[in-house]
């Protein structure tokens, strides 16, 4: 079962602005949260406040995102640069 990747403006916007300085780490983030379409748990995630709510590392970035499984879709809530 495959499950459809969405991102919100506000996680879309924040990867417009880190695109200019960084494409490359872009492109991986991209890459990593496509892969969530065929396992939206992989390991290297983590819980963040309820098992449907996880928070993922990419680099520089971390990328927080909501499971559906009654929809099958995972909603990227938001994108930020760590430290």
């Amino acid at each position: 079962m495959s499950y459809e990747i969405t991102w919100r403006l506000r996680a879309l916007d924040a990867s417009t602005r880190f695109l200019k300085d960084d494409p490359e780490g872009l492109r991986q983030v991209f890459i990593a949260v496509d892969l969530l379409s065929g396992d939206p748990r992989p390991s290297g995630t983590a819980e963040y406040g309820s098992p449907d709510l996880r928070r993922m590392h990419v680099g520089q970035y971390r990328v927080m995102y909501e499971i559906a499984d009654e929809t099958i879709t995972s909603v990227v809530v938001h994108l930020g640069r760590v430290g």
